[in-house]
């Protein structure tokens, strides 16, 4: 038996459908409020409006669920390769050996950018930042491969867009560092997996072989993980809506990517690094500025504790929390700023203050940590970030248009001024 939801307008009565997910979420169907009503409904933010369905991923803030297509990501993270869980995303189930052998090996063959694209990364200042960069990079892959414009193209052209991005995005994401520092760039080996291949072009130079760390290359593999897909935020809806448009998929995600880079989304590892670093820089005496952060009237706020999705703890932290005490351990990292981490860990997970207001160490507290201790500038964080996402924004693109949802055109309530009549320059007061 279908539901319904009732609104009363003016007297008059209507009906709107009850639609139920596989989750049992409940949403009501506004969609043709408007026609039958004349009225539109108002959600700054959107926060209580969905604006599609979407089969990829299953977030409950307040039980502290992530699932990738069913799969909870604790499961995916102990046991999976960012390869697979892209996979997943992309296209629906996990591949089997010959499934991920495949498409390993497809990501592998498109790892080279194009030589042209050099002369971007010359005209660039030193000081540009990695994620503008980034985004103007990957928009300008539109214009060496035209034929990702057409709408219309078939499902191995698609395919061929899709591992070409996911393949170069990481030479791109590492050159924008080594060019950031004047460095020379190094080319992808592809006998090297997806998160190794990245760390070599990131660390090794021409004079010498980089070791790569198992420890540490599976620490990124794991946020990799972590981060590939989470739900309808900020960036991913960016790249449906202006995927709606039938705008080429390098378009999309290059948008999504200016998403991102804000500091209220991509940036907030980046965040807690300068939290840190402002508080050793004033002495480093952690309980002052925890004293602050308690003080309602104090506009302090501690970085990477507590989560606006999820209410109790979020999930990720508790998985990656393992891996940064490892790769902290393996290291042995002598460094003021993750001293003063390990003590604000201790706070939030200790005082009862913290504990009652669910203020935990979230997944951004733990990945700036780990990425400081592999002396990954700050400023890269985010394009980490990026990299992890694609695969999700990828999927989300992919579904939007197959499943051919309209453009996105939000509506508004106009509050300017009414009709009003033009005045010549010489009588206006």
């Amino acid at each position: 038996m279908s539901r319904t939801a009732k609104i009363v307008l003016n007297e008059n009565e209507h009906d709107l459908p009850v639609v139920t997910g596989s989750e049992n979420e409940n949403a009501i169907d506004i969609s043709k409020l408007r026609a039958s009503t004349g009225y539109i409904t108002i959600d700054p933010g959107y926060k209580n409006t969905g604006a599609t369905t979407s089969a990829i991923t299953f977030l409950d803030g307040e039980k502290g669920i992530l699932r990738y297509r069913g799969y909870p990501i604790e499961q995916l993270a102990a046991n999976a390769s960012f390869m697979e869980v892209a996979y997943l995303l992309i296209y629906g189930e996990l591949p089997n050996a010959v499934e991920l052998q495949l498409f390993e090996g497809s990501i592998k063959r498109h790892t080279l950018v194009h030589e042209d694209m050099k002369r971007f990364f010359e005209a660039d200042p030193a000081k540009a930042h990695p994620m503008v960069v980034l985004s103007s990079m990957v928009s300008s892959f539109a214009t060496f491969y035209p034929e990702s414009q057409n709408p219309d193209r078939n499902s191995e052209a698609i395919n061929l867009t899709i591992h070409r991005l996911i393949a170069k995005l990481p030479t791109l994401a590492a050159w924008s560092y080594k060019n950031s520092m004047r460095h020379p760039f190094m080319y992808p080996k592809n006998h090297l997996n997806y998160c190794e291949n990245f760390l070599n072009m990131m660390f090794a130079m021409p004079t010498e072989d980089y070791n790569i760390d198992p420890v540490i290359a599976d620490a990124i593999n794991k946020l990799l993980i972590l981060h590939a897909d989470h739900e309808q935020n900020c960036s991913t809806s960016t790249v449906r809506i202006v995927g709606s448009s039938q705008a080429n998929l390098y378009s999309s995600i290059s948008a999504g990517i200016c998403a991102l880079w804000g500091p209220l989304h991509g940036g907030a590892n980046q965040k807690v690094i300068e939290m840190l670093l402002k508080i050793h820089i004033d002495g480093g005496n952690v309980d002052k500025w925890v004293e602050k952060a308690k003080d309602k009237n104090d506009p302090f706020r501690l970085m990477g504790f507590g989560h606006r999705v999820y209410k109790n703890f979020d999930p990720r932290a508790k998985i990656i929390k393992k891996s940064c005490d490892d790769v902290l351990e393996k290291l042995g990292v002598d460094d003021p700023l993750l001293d003063i981490a390990k003590k604000l860990e201790k706070v939030a997970l200790e005082d009862e203050y913290f504990k009652e207001r669910n203020l935990y160490p979230n997944v951004d507290f733990y990945s700036g940590i780990i990425y400081k201790a592999l002396r990954i500038p700050t400023e890269m964080f985010t394009v980490m970030f990026a990299i992890g996402r694609l695969p999700g924004w990828i999927a989300q693109w992919k579904e939007m248009t197959e499943n051919g949802e309209p453009i996105g055109r939000p509506r508004q309530i106009y509050t300017g001024h009414g009709n009003r009549d033009y005045v010549d320059v010489s009588k206006r007061k």
